[in-house]
């Protein structure tokens, strides 16, 4: 809602300045979005007398000119081709801000000329895109104005955002009116509001009702045929108004009715009487039924939409807009003038289905004052005899005035008990008389009865009108109550999911992975892939056909979105999702069989990269995924053993599972080709599912007791190379923990580097090369040190594993 600051005033009688008006709306619960003070932007700029323009004697292309600005005579370089003596023209001094450049001004020498100032174009004031010459304004602009005030450019335009309830406040009326009950100033009076239009004939079109069983479609139609008139361009008062909040003037008629709806929240309309077809019928509209609206688009009518129309045809849609076939033009001679009130449920039902927002729909979808029908009409109709002339008929009315009175008590002491802060009596009495609440006498227990006014339908008992008091008397004085907290420390804004749910999301991301968010249900087939599918997971109303089984694995999800995405031309790519999984089997897990997992696949080829050359995604990059996940759920990852039984969507010899102890923390390595072709989509495509609930939580620390200082040793590591002899059944990983166990002291860290299979080792075992790093903490080692701790590396591992030295 826009409105210009002197249009405010014109219904407000007061001295607060803009701040003050914008500060009290706020608080008034009408928030003020924005204000556009050109004016501000404009102050430094004046009207200025160029008393000489001489040739710069440095450069063919500029002038020095002599400037008088009504306060003192200054030189300025010129380069403006239209700059020359007795010109009045816009002065912006040095040290001023130009808000078509963005720069300040400041005191310069062109060409050895000093230059104090500047004369504007209308580019360089913000204006528009005009550049080619500077401003020149008419010979008798007085000489020091500011320019603001010469151009008009000095009405603020403030707008606010209106919540639903306040159809009130959708006209500059009402939001005057809350002000004047704030204490900013009194209300006025609207000149011509109220009275009526003497009729000087029978109007020739009359109004018929013909809505059936649907009365409150539309309860009352007041109309006026205007005879004679001449529709040209409204007075410039009126069109500058419009202009300021953004509207187009268009013609005097259509700019009446615009400035009703605005002023008063009045929505109106005037048809070209000539192009009527008999009487204004309102009905409801027909299947099939099109009107051509003033939008310059068709849309199509049906049984729920109220229509005015003629004998022949539909020409508007009630409460939203009017059509091209009655429009009126500036041949329009008799006009038809409608104010009417529309149901505002279906205006609102039939604006969205027709996808039509109007000013008009605005204002009726949330609520018109029942009582200004008659005088919207009546001002209108007066205005438009000032601006067009002509004569009007005796007025038209059909239907009746809906019954809106309404009674409420009100307790004043309720103000307090339900608003925390004591207003007095008398004060929460003013206070509803102002906003045009009826209050009648209190009886013995100071019990009032508060009827609202026709214009306040989101009234609707007494809590609604202790909020109208302690909005006007001002939220702000509410006390401040301190709440003791049982503890100085902070309650935790997160729970332990919500946070470990966060830092997997981070952590995938940085792993370069885009987030998905897909449906928790799928088909029930798709669900039997990844060991779903249980009649205990089936859904009794899906949303879907096709989505009639709730989720086992997030996967499938992002398997069918990596295959639309390669299907649209996207080759390689990576997606991930946190979220819940639902499964029986997960019962040791979560009681209730449902359980998060962070899921994430990989297709395509890994990034291209200066260093290295692309390749296929593998179960290794899927891995690292895995274990990005579990280190950010502070899993212990050094304590995690591979194991080779991952679920059967796997590929059955390239993808494992991460293990502690016993329990699968996570799955990863290549989806099996079976289930690619299942969900149509191809290869390479690799995967992982973490299981954050699986992950066991932090112990807690013992009070007091602090985590032990880094201890490094000073001496030199030393580096041996071992060759283990192990069955071909027998993992990397069982070997390097038997070497650290070996003596946990000692051994820094011991890693794979080679695995050997051929010539010198028997068939079915293979050599595994391990690099054991040996850490003295005491002293260095010696070579009997070395040899004994080789030994208990050899037994150790040969006792886990059955593994023996290569010779």
């Amino acid at each position: 809602m826009k409105f210009t600051f002197s249009w405010l005033k014109d219904h407000l009688d007061t001295e607060a300045t803009l701040d003050e008006v914008c500060e009290a709306l706020t608080m008034l619960g009408l928030e003020v979005d924005g204000v556009e003070d050109r004016a501000r932007d404009l102050a430094a700029f004046v009207a200025a007398r160029v008393l000489s323009a001489e040739p710069h004697p440095e450069a063919d292309r500029l002038r020095v000119c002599l400037v008088d600005t009504g306060m003192e005579e200054v030189q300025v370089v010129c380069g403006a081709p239209n700059a020359h003596t007795g010109m009045m023209g816009v002065f912006a001094p040095s040290g001023s801000w130009i808000p078509g450049t963005e720069l300040r001004l400041k005191k310069t020498t062109i060409r050895g000329v000093e230059s104090n100032g500047m004369l504007l174009s209308e580019r360089e004031l913000g204006v528009s895109d005009e550049h080619e010459g500077i401003v020149e304004l008419s010979a008798d602009t007085p000489l020091g104005a500011p320019y603001a005030r010469v151009a008009g450019l000095d009405d603020p335009v403030i707008e606010i955002g209106l919540t639903p309830n306040r159809s009130d406040c959708a006209g500059i009326r009402g939001i005057a009116r809350d002000l004047a009950a704030r204490g900013l100033g009194a209300l006025k009076g609207v000149p011509g509001w109220g009275g009526s239009v003497p009729g000087a004939f029978e109007s020739p079109v009359a109004v018929r009702l013909e809505l059936g069983d649907r009365p409150e479609a539309c309860p009352l139609f007041a109309g006026r045929y205007i005879r004679g008139v001449s529709n040209g361009p409204s007075p410039k008062w009126v069109q500058d108004r419009l202009r300021a909040v953004g509207l187009r003037p268009i013609s005097a008629l259509v700019d009446i009715t615009n400035y009703f709806t605005l002023d008063m929240g009045r929505p109106l309309h005037v048809f070209d009487a000539d192009k009527l077809e008999g009487d204004v019928v309102v009905r409801m509209g027909r299947d099939g039924e099109e009107i051509d609206a003033l939008d310059g688009r068709r849309y199509a009518a049906d049984a729920d939409m109220t229509l005015i129309c003629d004998e022949a045809k539909g020409n508007a849609f009630g409460g939203i807009m009017g059509g091209e076939a009655t429009g009126c033009t500036e041949d329009t001679v008799n006009v038809f003038l409608e104010s009417a009130l529309f149901d505002p449920l279906r205006t609102a039902a039939t604006g969205r289905r027709i996808g039509v927002q109007s000013d008009a729909r605005y204002r009726f979808e949330r609520g018109v004052d029942p009582t200004s029908a008659v005088a919207g009409m009546e001002a209108a109709t007066r205005m438009i005899l000032d601006f067009c002339g002509g004569e009007a008929s005796l007025p038209v009315v059909a239907g009746e005035e809906p019954d809106w009175r309404r009674r409420y008590r009100f307790r004043p002491e309720r103000v307090e008990s339900l608003g925390g802060v004591a207003v007095p009596a008398p004060r929460s009495v003013e206070i509803l008389r102002t906003l045009g609440f009826e209050v009648g006498d209190g009886d013995e227990g100071g019990e009032l009865s508060v009827a609202p006014p026709p214009w306040r339908p989101d009234i609707l008992g007494e809590a609604d009108l202790v909020e109208e008091v302690l909005r006007v008397h001002g939220f702000e004085h509410i006390p401040v109550a301190d709440f003791p907290a049982p503890t100085v420390l902070p309650a935790p804004a997160l729970t332990r999911a919500a946070s470990r749910a966060a830092k997997l999301r981070r952590a995938l991301a940085a792993a370069g992975m885009a987030e998905a968010v897909t449906f928790s249900f799928m088909p029930a087939d798709r669900a039997a892939l990844f060991g779903g599918g249980e009649a205990a997971l089936r859904l009794d109303n899906p949303i879907s056909s096709d989505l009639d089984c709730m989720r086992p694995s997030i996967l499938p999800n992002l398997i069918d979105a990596a295959r639309r995405n390669a299907d649209g031309g996207r080759t390689a790519g990576a997606l991930f999702e946190v979220g819940p999984v639902f499964r029986p089997g997960a019962a040791a897990i979560e009681p209730d069989g449902q359980l998060q997992a962070a899921s994430g696949v990989r297709w395509g080829e890994t990034a291209r990269h200066w260093s290295e050359r692309a390749r296929p995604v593998d179960a290794l990059d899927a891995k690292a995924d895995a274990l990005a996940a579990l280190k950010a759920l502070a899993a212990p990852v050094d304590k995690l053993r591979a194991s080779a039984d991952a679920p059967a969507w796997f590929h059955p010899g390239r993808s494992g599972a991460l293990r502690l102890g016993a329990v699968a923390l996570a799955w990863f390595g290549e989806l099996h080709p079976r289930v690619l072709q299942a969900l149509g989509a191809s290869g390479p495509m690799v995967a992982f599912e973490a299981f954050p609930d699986a992950v066991p939580a932090p112990r807690a620390k013992a009070s007091g007791k602090l985590r032990p200082a880094l201890a490094r040793s000073a001496l030199q590591p030393v580096e041996r190379d071992f060759a283990f002899v192990v069955a071909e059944e027998v993992d990397a990983d069982s070997v390097l923990r038997a070497v650290r166990g070996a003596d946990r002291m000692l051994v820094a860290d011991a890693a794979v580097f080679d695995v050997y299979r051929g010539q010198g080792v028997e068939p079915g075992r293979k050599s595994l090369a391990v690099a054991v790093t040996l850490q003295p903490q005491d002293a260095t080692l010696t070579d009997a040190d070395l040899e004994a701790a080789s030994a208990r590396i050899v037994a150790a591992v040969g006792k886990a594993t059955g593994a023996v030295l290569r010779s």
